[in-house]
């Protein structure tokens, strides 16, 4: 019992072990196979190439391969169809790779047909077919590995827009798909925004048969130096052969042709010209066995997609007159997204791959093919310079029509900036210029120039003379210096560049001088410029005295001593002699204690009104005098407004330039006796310095160590207040001011130059193009364009500041003067208070009490009665007679207190202080009989400090309520008195208070008792 499972063990092992072994001698399912038939055409088709495609060639691909090589060699359609056909009916064809060689479009044709019928895919590796099958059969499954004409003009209109070869020709033959070609042309030139130039379209049939000479004057009609072809390889040789005999082929001429024109790359056409320019794909080098592999690899991963979907593989048609199959147009599908070796074969509606890479190819002096330029993900990326225009060390080509230009980055005239980073190639309105590197010759891989691009006023004068004098450039910038000089004998910059004929013109900032028109030629003048100075803007602070410059001295002398004295003298000398005025009804008796209009209140009433003030006046009761004050408010208002529509100009912050009269200016001259010494300097190696080196020794030798590296390093320099001055030519000057931020910077004397010259276009001695360009600038200047060009690229926001008042807010600088007057008011105010305090307190107690000084008295009160007016009694000796008429015993108390008060006026003004007082005892006697008549019992009153006192002002009155509140000026002793009368109601009687207070002495009182 225990062996039996080591048995059964033994058993099982052993039958595995079978089961195992016949898996192995058992087939097992086969997998699929993917039959393709390889199609070349032409009888130059090489035999071992047709060795290797085997099945062990495609043991990489996903399924397995069994390739079918059909060679076509006869062009005749009747037979290439039936040729195919049997090769589809005798074989399962899953589809057909096709190498579709130039002279291969017929075959190319009949394929096309038939997948139509069958829905056989078809890939056409060499893209020979690409142009004759556009487009292709609607139900036609032909692939292509070749691009579109659509995608290669695309891409030659880049190549053109990268060298700014905006102006161009296009010919073409009879060739199948030339309409094509021009409408794609027309399409794209009527939607760029580049500004493209077609001169002119030649379409004519090209062949030997052809005469020559007919062909030939065709040519020479034409007159741009940018040609498109469109036409076959065969047609190609023939017209360049004819244009090479008309003198249209050279590095002055660029042609460019499609794919199709170019064929067979390995043996390209004697007549072919150097410099020959097209677009193919990324394939061009790479071997037909390598091409073919592509194909069948499209093939199979859209078999082995179709396989997973389906698990089997589409059943194709194998006869050319039978119908469509559905699975066969599912298998299509499969193939229009591809991914074979990390490279994406993805094709559009049309047959065409989505994202092709193509690369721009020329044709060198050795007669190859070699790539400049690659076009990718819808980027171009170019060799420069452009291949044609040199030859070995990058030395340039002799030719009739195409200059070699050098300039120099300076603004606004030449502005470097650099390629777009997402495009690599310059934007609208720039040219492509280099900049030589580094780089060594023998260094293979790095590129001795790098790719810029240059706008300005300069560059646009440029172009337009390229398409006037009708000619091509290639542009750069000089890096041996600036413009021009002489060092150690030998020139460099721009001028150098043209002189040791490494350049055919030099164009930018190129100031004209007679050491430079010595070794080579200018053209006439474009820009004017000259010598000019530039200075920075300095903060200046408001005068003190600002407020006032409004109006000369004179202005304000006038108005305020003569017209305001004189005016109000006229209004006091109508007012007092007036009718109706106040002192004729006073002296009438008209109006009995009414105020007087004196001269002090004309004063006062004509001030208030210059200034809008809204203070207590007295106006005049003459008619004459009104009138005289209205013509015065009349003339206010003018002398206000005016005063204020000035007053802004002169409260803004006064800025500070330094002045000069020019380069023989004593700042200039003689520096250092200037305090601090005046600083400045320009940019060496220029025209500048060297006229001040040759008419101004001392002052070059001065400016040597203040002069910059460039203009902007001066700008910084005079911002920052370490250059006082900066000279340099006029036009850059200009510019640099107009654009400067907060228009800090300015020229003197609004751009004055000294030394006119002007900027010009430097050509080698005795060149031939001297004259046309000259002609051609001179026509700039007549139609306006130069003038056109220096408002887009010379003006700036600043150009016209000084027509114009920039408004700023009013601070604390702008009203200092005000201020400044104000603080001393107040401390002149201080000083009149302390003396008025010393005067009181001090100098008083010391004047001994004489009879001899009271005239003084007399006068203060007659100045003082002048400007406040004193009440005229009926006669000065007697008090005036109350009315006893009266009905209201307060109204008569009042009339008794005003008499007494004229009575001590009269007394202080006519007499001595003795008087004065005699005066206030008669009238304190006169009260007590006084008191019989009104009823009241009146207490004498006391001494009052026994001090004569006036009193003063008039007495107020508030209601029911009666206040007398009066200043008694005490004219010996300094005790301060005051006398008030006060109603005090709420207590039976009608009591009246009347409280006098002496500074020192205490107080008193004194009631009068109403009996009512």
């Amino acid at each position: 019992m225990g062996r039996a499972p080591a048995h059964t063990l033994l058993l099982s092992l052993v039958l595995g072990c079978s089961a195992a072994f016949t898996d192995v001698l058992l087939p097992g399912p086969a997998e699929p196979v993917v039959n393709v038939a390889v199609v070349f055409g032409g009888t130059s088709y090489p035999l071992h190439i047709r060795s290797r495609l085997s099945p062990q060639s495609f043991l990489d691909m996903p399924l397995e391969i069994h390739p079918i090589t059909v060679v076509v060699n006869n062009t005749n359609p009747s037979t290439l169809l039936t040729h195919i056909c049997d090769v589809l009916a005798s074989r399962k064809i899953h589809g057909i790779v096709f190498e579709d060689n130039v002279g291969t479009e017929a075959v190319a044709q009949i394929l096309d047909f038939i997948s139509s019928q069958t829905q056989v895919p078809i890939i056409s590796i060499s893209g020979g077919s690409a142009v004759v099958l556009s487009p292709k059969e609607p139900t036609s499954a032909f692939l292509q590995l070749g691009v579109s004409i659509e995608q290669q003009i695309q891409v030659i209109f880049k190549v053109l827009e990268e060298y700014d070869w905006s102006s161009f020709a296009v010919i073409t033959s009879l060739y199948p798909g030339y309409n094509i070609f021009l409408e794609l042309i027309r399409s794209f030139t009527d939607a760029s925004y580049f500004g493209w130039e077609l001169q002119d379209v030649l379409t004519f049939e090209m062949s030997q048969e052809r005469s020559s000479s007919r062909t030939q004057r065709l040519l020479r009609q034409l007159d741009a130096q940018v040609l498109l072809v469109y036409c076959s390889r065969d047609e190609a040789e023939f017209l360049f052969e004819m244009a090479g005999q008309a003198g249209l082929v050279g590095p002055g001429y660029i042609w460019i042709v499609p794919s199709l024109t170019v064929g067979n790359m390995e043996l390209p056409p004697t007549s072919f010209p150097i410099g020959l320019i097209s677009v193919v794909t990324e394939s061009w080098k790479l071997s037909l066995r390598q091409k073919v592999r592509d194909g069948v690899a499209i093939i199979a991963m859209g078999a082995a997609s179709f396989f997973r979907a389906h698990g089997f593989l589409p059943d194709v048609g194998r006869d050319c007159r039978a119908p469509t199959a559905a699975a066969n147009a599912s298998f299509y599908r499969h193939l229009l997204n591809v991914t074979w070796e990390h490279r994406d074969f993805s094709f559009n509606e049309g047959g065409y791959l989505v994202r092709p890479t193509m690369v721009v190819i020329s044709l060198n002096q050795h007669r190859l093919w070699e790539m400049v330029g690659k076009w990718e993900h819808g980027i171009i990326h170019m060799k420069y310079p452009v291949w044609p225009r040199y030859g070995s060390f990058l030395q340039p080509v002799v030719d009739n029509r195409h200059l070699t230009v050098a300039t120099l980055e300076e603004r606004p005239f030449v502005i470097v900036e650099n390629t777009d980073p997402s495009t690599g190639v310059c934007v609208r309105n720039t040219v492509p210029c280099r900049k030589q590197t580094n780089a060594s010759a023998s260094d293979g891989l790095a590129d001795p120039y790098t790719k810029l691009c240059c706008k300005g006023f300069c560059i646009d004068i440029l172009k337009k003379l390229a398409k006037t004098v009708k000619f091509s450039y290639d542009l750069y910038l000089v890096t041996n210096g600036k413009h021009g000089k002489i060092v150690r004998g030998v020139w460099n910059g721009m001028i150098g560049e043209v002189y040791y004929k490494r350049a055919d013109m030099a164009i930018g900032s190129l100031t004209i001088n007679e050491e430079r028109s010595e070794i080579v030629d200018f053209s006439v003048p474009f820009v004017e410029t000259g010598i000019s100075v530039m200075v920075a803007r300095s903060n200046g602070t408001v005068s003190p005295s600002a407020f006032l410059e409004p109006y000369s001295p004179a202005v304000w002398v006038m108005m305020f001593v003569m017209c305001l004295t004189v005016v109000a003298v006229t209004v006091f000398v109508f007012e007092y002699f007036s009718p109706v005025g106040y002192n004729q009804n006073l002296t009438s008796g008209k109006r009995p204690g009414g105020p007087t209009f004196t001269i002090g209140k004309s004063v006062w009433l004509l001030w208030a009104l210059v200034f809008n003030n809204s203070v207590p006046i007295e106006n005049p009761k003459g008619t004459t005098s009104k009138i005289m004050v209205l013509i015065w408010a009349f003339f206010a208002v003018i002398f206000l407004a005016s005063y204020t529509a000035n007053l802004a100009a002169f409260m803004i912050q006064e800025q500070y330039i330094d002045t000069v009269s020019g380069l023989s200016d004593r700042k200039f001259q003689k520096p250092q006796e200037q305090y601090p010494p005046f600083r400045f300097g320009t940019v060496p190696n220029g025209s500048t310095e060297r006229n001040i080196r040759s008419n101004y020794p001392d002052m070059h030798t001065h400016m040597v160590k203040y002069n910059q590296r460039s203009v902007e390093d001066a700008l910084t320099s005079l911002k920052m207040g370490k250059l006082d001055a900066f000279i340099y030519d006029a036009a850059v000057l200009n510019y640099m001011a107009g654009k400067d931020e907060g228009c800090k910077l300015v020229t003197i004397g609004s751009g004055k130059v000294f030394a006119t010259t002007g900027y010009g276009i430097a050509l080698q001695k005795d060149s031939r193009w001297k004259r046309a360009i000259d002609l051609a600038l001179l026509q700039f200047l007549g139609d306006g364009e130069t003038q056109k060009l220096e408002t887009v690229w010379l003006s700036g926001i600043c150009q016209n500041e000084k027509n114009e008042v920039m408004s700023s807010k009013l601070d604390i600088d702008n009203m200092a003067g005000v201020f400044y007057m104000l603080l001393v008011a107040m401390g002149l105010s201080l000083l009149v208070f302390a003396w008025e305090h010393l005067v009181y307190w001090k100098l008083r107690h010391s004047v001994p009490k004489s009879h001899k000084f009271d005239f003084l008295l007399a006068i203060s009160r007659g100045i003082y009665s002048c400007f406040s007016g004193v009440q005229t009694l009926g006669s000065p000796g007697r008090a005036p007679t109350p009315d006893v008429t009266a009905s209201s015993a307060q109204a008569n108390v009042l009339k008794m207190l005003q008499a007494a008060k004229d009575m001590v006026s009269t007394a202080s003004v006519g007499g001595s202080l003795e008087h004065a007082t005699r005066t206030i005892e008669d009238w304190s006697s006169r009260s007590e009989r006084l008191q019989t008549t009104f009823s009241l019992r009146t207490p004498q009153l006391p001494h009052l400090c026994s001090l004569p006192c006036a009193w003063l002002p008039p007495c107020r009155m508030w209601g029911k309520r009666t206040e007398l509140s009066c200043n008694l000026l005490a004219s010996a002793r300094p005790a301060a008195c005051e006398l008030a009368w006060k109603k005090r109601p709420g207590q039976p009687g009608a009591q009246v208070e009347a409280t006098h207070r002496c500074d020192g002495k205490g107080w008193s009182r004194l009631h009068l008792s109403d009996p009512i």
